[in-house]
């Protein structure tokens, strides 16, 4: 079944790459990508994609393998080469060991159920001065980016913010507003402030911190830096869903981004090619302010 699988990934990829009039239903990623990249004057150049099994079920007749897929994307833009990475999360349906169905199981999704109706975000602090290390920020953002630092909780259903909330840190931002939840920007072991872990809570303190990780939010993606913070709030409600980090640039100096969740590496920042997008969707663009 493992090498049913990646012969069915590889055929995809050929298939998508070389415009395949048969893609449309099994290559849906890539294809997204290739819009995405020539609405930008990029293309992909080359692409591949491994799998690995996670887990399956059997049950007399019919089997369900849920399936990991690394895909990496060689993308040119202009005199630029750069490879972009993404993580995806697919269920295979099997009918006596033949596929009979094959999807992605998105992974971004709302953590706002946990969200109180008031964060302290305004709530002052004795002020913590601290200079901001972009670069050892984006080093984290790297060395993580499809892992999980066993020093942090991971929050399975939803890692996004928590993983940019360690980048943050490791760059060097301080913690404040422990041992409550509503307040402040912390984790201590077992228990965190709530934004630390959740996207939408994380934008609210960024949007009015004055001590400590503070932030400003700026009109355009071009005007972020290295280690910088988009937000993304996919249905356009009002309630974000997923934030990244800033880690490089493409060619016209537009944003490249980090992410857990949907685990992905050196990714263009509008997310268009994402299945969480809609075209209500709105951003917000955080750049992180310190003392020097």
């Amino acid at each position: 079944m493992r090498k049913q699988l990646q012969r069915l990934l590889d055929e995809r990829v050929k298939q998508c790459v070389t415009n395949s009039k048969d893609t449309e239903a099994t290559c849906s990623k890539i294809e997204a990508k290739k819009e995405s990249a020539s609405k930008r004057s990029a293309e992909i150049v080359k692409a591949k994609a491994a799998g690995n099994i996670l887990n399956k079920t059997t049950n007399k007749d019919t089997s369900s393998v849920m399936y990991q897929v690394h895909f990496q994307y060689l993308i040119k833009q202009n005199k630029q080469l750069y490879m972009e990475e993404e993580m995806e999360l697919r269920k295979a349906d099997f009918y006596q060991g033949t596929l009979i169905n094959d999807m992605e199981v998105n992974q971004i999704a709302s953590n706002q159920a946990e969200l109180p109706t008031m964060i302290e975000t305004s709530h002052e602090d004795t002020r913590q001065s601290f200079q901001y290390d972009r670069l050892k920020a984006v080093q984290y953002a790297e060395t993580w980016w499809n892992s999980y630092n066993p020093a942090f909780k991971k929050f399975e259903e939803n890692d996004c913010t928590n993983y940019i909330s360690q980048c943050l840190n490791a760059g060097g931002a301080p913690m404040r507003g422990y041992p409550t939840r509503g307040h402040g920007w912390w984790i201590r072991g077992n228990n965190w402030s709530w934004s630390w872990p959740i996207a939408h809570a994380l934008q609210l303190y960024l949007s009015s911190s004055k001590t400590g990780l503070r932030a400003r939010e700026v009109s355009r993606p071009d005007e972020l830096m290295l280690g910088d913070v988009i937000c993304y709030d996919f249905e356009g409600d009002g309630r974000f869903n997923h934030n990244t980090i800033v880690t490089g640039y493409d060619y016209y100096g537009m944003p490249l981004v980090n992410a857990h969740t949907t685990n992905s590496r050196l990714r263009y920042w509008s997310y268009t090619d994402s299945t969480a997008y809609t075209p209500n969707i709105k951003y917000k663009f955080f750049t992180i302010v310190d003392d020097e």
